[in-house]
Order: C-alpha cells, then structure tokens, then sequence
C-alpha cells in the first residue's frame, strides 16, 4: 500500500507493507469444524475494529468484512460497480461527484445516511489518527445535499477519485452510535457495521467471530447463514497442520516450501492468487553509500533477481524489471529492468568510490526477509561492499528505516487499487509525505510526473506518464525491485466462492459450504 499523502501518519499507515510481515498472531488448537462454522487462520491480527485507525494487513482484510463503501470492485472482472451508493454523476470539469445512496440500514436497523458517508470521509481525511488519509488527499470538501445525497468536491480533477472510495479504510460508519458511545466504545467490541457481517465476539490476539448482517444492503448476501472465525496462528507449521486436519477451511501466507505439499493434498484447492505485491530492496539515498547513483546502480546490477525469486519462492513469483508492481494499470511488461551483470556492478562501484564501504542491511526474524538479506549480502561482497546483516524486531525496523538509520533493507508493499497512482506516491515520490518508502528518494522530475498522472484523463496519455515514471525510478534505482509475488492461500474444498482479492478483501459474504 502507498501510505500517507502528506502527514505524520507515515509509521503507522506504513504498517500495511510491513505488518504484513512483522505481525503475530497467537492462537490455540481449534476443535474439529462445525458445519455452520467458516474458519479462517492468518498470521495477521486484528487489532481495531474502527476502519480509519490502521493500516496492518490483519485488518484490512477484517475492515472488508465489517463495513460497505459507496463502491465496490467486482471480484471476478475487477470492475467497479455500485454499492452503498447506486449511482453518482461527475460535474463536466471533473471536480464534483454527486452520490446518489440506495435504500441500506447498519446492522442495529438504521438507515445509512448521506450525514454518515460526510462523517466517515471526513473522519479519514482530517483526523489526526487517520491511518491513511492519502487516498482522499485532492478532497476539497463533503457536503450533505439530503438525506440521500452526498456531494464530494475536489481541488482538482483526480482521474483515480472513484477508484480510491474502494479502498479499505472507506468503509462507512453509523455517526449516531459514534456520538452516542464516544470513539473508544463505538469501535471496541461490537461495533455498528454497513458491510456483510457483524462482530460476534473479538477476543483479542486470538480470533474474532463474525456473523451474518440481517440487515446488509446486498439481498440474499451472505450466501452461507454460517458464521466466521478469523483465527490468528503465527507458526505457519501450525496453520499446515491444522489445514489438513480440517480444523480450519481457508489458511492465509502459505509459505513457499510448503506449496507442492499442500497441492498434493485431494481435499485441499491451493491457490496462487492475484496480486499486486512487489518485494524490494530499500536503498538509504541520505548516506553514503547509497547516497551515490553510480553505488545505487552497481548494488543493482550485482543482484541476480531471477535467481534470487526462484530460491525464495521455488519459482512461483515474477522477478520484477521496475519499481511498480507487475499487475497495476499501465505497468511497462516491456522495460528490461536492470539485468544481473556483476562486472558492471564492480565496474560503477570502482567509478562511485565507495568500494569497500559498509553495508548495513537491516532485517526482522521473518524468514523471507532473512532469506533476501543473506542473498544480497552474498551477491554485495561478492562485487567489493562490505554488507552487514542488523537482525531488529519490528518496531525498529520501522523506527530505523523511517529515520534513515540504515543502508538497506528487502521488504514489500502492495497496492490498494489497479490504479498506479497510491503506488507512485508511496514508493518513488519525494514530496508526497512517505519518502519515497522511507529510501528518501527524490527527484523533481517524478514529483511532477506524479502530480501529472493524477489529472491526466487520456489513458493512453497516463500510460505515458506512468512509464516514464518507472523507466527513470528504476534506473537511477529509487529502490532494486526483486520480485512480483502471487498472494499464495490454501483452502477447504468443502466450502465454494471465496477467495482473496488483489486487494487483500475475502469474498466470504459469496461464500457457501458446500452441502
């Protein structure tokens, strides 16, 4: 995810990339499956109920499940359509959007409201503990018409806006319960949700319980009355395990060694799902030596990326050629990306001076993350840096990178939408308030492009744009794009319909057990 357009919230809204990695989750062994029980196990935690507070990767995929947004991307064509609102006009200049909401009640049986969507928009955008504010960052204002009609006014002409009320952190919120219990109760165990399902039970670090929302706009959705238990299991042997006892229907972050096994396996659907993650490896440009271009590139051209997606994933994700990920729009599938040449490398390290220079590459204990380290660390000496590895929990890592203490340090992110726009902004944009990913990249240059790219409404035009964007980026090496990985999930054949969205949403209110 692309965090954080302008503001402080850059830790915690960079969360998403790396919680993903860093969570952990606890849990206990879990009784065989009842029938009316869909059970869902993942190393991600929920750790807040209220959609606009975090950005880590547990709750994303709980927000989903909790709240509606006015639009909503079908799972299948990955087409926008209507949700909680069944239509909406664009004034000619692009800079109003007029939202006209369908008939839908919360889950106590009140209507949702044009005050609720002006309330929760304007919740994300200007709360200080808004987690990722970006997306509706070219918002001008939002106003309430009537009851029924919301009126979104931008700065200027935003050609991803629709897009963005996808995302989400944009699920809507009951402002009356919100007033009525203060923000703290509102979100802290059952809170008043818009989207399929309503919180059950939430025992923190363990599991929390969903049920079917009577009252969900959707009619005859959820498909199953059954309810759903997302189940927080750091140990990946123990989500395995528990898999193939059938204790669990869906296992979320298969790790790659275990995907042929879980394959084997007659009733289990091992998928390897859509995606638009992207592992990288950060590069400090505040500090020597990866201050220095010619440092920047020659790390780049040392690092065998084929050899190194094929060790860490056994071949199952893409090695990446630019810095975006391979399956947004306008992606360049034709850019060479920078090949694995370590002659050249020793040659730019000899002509950047900073041969023999320390390499500090900062790592947590996830093992994919010690995988990459080992391997750059291995592909670096071997051209003439000095790189060492600096093991760090997770909240210093982000502490580190966020303050540039650091040399270097493979980790991934993803985007919220098939539009490149969030992406752009949070990994090779100096002024857009997330240094460029932490690597404090930064470049005139793309900062305007960036800035192009948003209100340009010719795709072809915008394709253009965004090329550039990748072809400069990946050249003078904002960051060592590594690989393009697939999300990798495993599930119960005894259910039917669900799966994990590009944008890391569960289709559980299309899923049904299958009798």
């Amino acid at each position: 995810m692309n965090f954080w357009s302008r503001s402080r919230a850059q830790a915690s809204g960079a969360a998403l990339r790396g919680a993903a990695l860093l969570a952990i989750g606890l849990g206990s062994a879990v009784p065989a499956l009842a029938a009316d029980v869909i059970r869902v196990v993942s190393p991600y935690q929920t750790t807040t109920l209220d959609p606009m507070r975090s950005a880590a990767a547990g709750n994303i995929e709980t927000y989903g499940q909790l709240y509606s947004r006015l639009l909503r991307r079908d799972p299948e064509s990955g087409a926008l359509e209507p949700a909680l609102a069944e239509s909406w006009d664009i004034s000619a200049d692009g800079l109003t959007y007029t939202f006209h909401l369908r008939d839908a009640q919360f889950s106590d049986g009140s209507p949702v409201t044009a005050d609720d969507v002006a309330f929760s928009l304007d919740r994300i955008r200007t709360d200080k503990k808004s987690a990722y504010p970006a997306p509706l960052g070219a918002v001008e204002s939002v106003t309430v018409a009537d009851p029924k009609t919301v009126v979104v006014k931008l700065k200027s002409a935003f050609a991803p806006f629709l897009g963005n009320l996808e995302i989400w952190n944009m699920g809507i919120v009951s402002k009356a319960d919100f007033e009525k219990q203060g923000e703290e109760n509102a979100f802290s165990t059952a809170p008043v949700t818009s989207g399929p399902y309503a919180v059950k039970e939430w025992k923190p670090n363990e599991k929390l319980v969903l049920e079917p929302n009577s009252h969900y706009w959707r009619q005859g959705y959820p498909k199953s009355d059954a309810s759903v238990e997302l189940i927080e299991i750091a140990s990946p042997e123990t989500r395995v395990a528990m898999l193939k006892a059938g204790e669990v229907d869906v296992m979320r972050a298969v790790p790659w060694a275990q995907i042929d096994d879980l394959k084997s396996v007659e009733n289990i659907d091992m998928r390897l799902e859509p995606s638009t993650t992207i592992y990288m490896t950060l590069l400090n440009h505040k500090r020597e030596p990866f201050s220095n271009m010619k440092a920047r590139q020659a790390a780049a051209y040392a690092i065998d990326n084929k050899a190194l997606a094929k060790a860490i994933t056994r071949g199952y994700a893409e090695p990446a050629n630019t810095t975006l990920p391979g399956s947004i729009d306008f992606h360049d599938d034709e850019y060479p990306g920078i090949p694995y040449d370590p002659a050249k490398a020793k040659e730019l390290l000899a002509e950047s001076g900073m041969a023999g220079h320390e390499v500090k590459i900062l790592a947590t204990a996830a093992a994919t993350e010690q995988q990459m380290a080992l391997l750059l660390q291995a592909q670096w000496q071997a051209i003439g840096l000095k790189p060492v590895i600096v093991n760090v929990d997770g909240g210093a890592w982000w502490e580190s990178t966020g303050k540039g203490d650091y040399d270097a340090a493979a980790n991934w992110w993803y985007n919220e939408t098939p539009d490149p726009d969030l992406a752009v902004r949070w990994a090779v944009c100096g002024s857009c308030g997330s240094n460029s990913y932490n690597t404090f990249y930064e470049n005139p240059k793309v900062d305007e492009l960036v800035e192009k790219g948003t209100t340009e409404t010719d795709t072809a035009k915008r394709a253009e744009i965004y090329k550039e964007i990748q072809k400069i980026t990946t050249e003078e090496v904002a960051q060592i794009p590594l690989y393009y990985a697939p999300n990798a999930v495993a599930y119960s054949k005894r259910i039917e319909g669900i799966k994990l969205t590009p944008s890391l949403q569960w289709t559980l209110e299309d899923t049904s057990i299958v009798k």
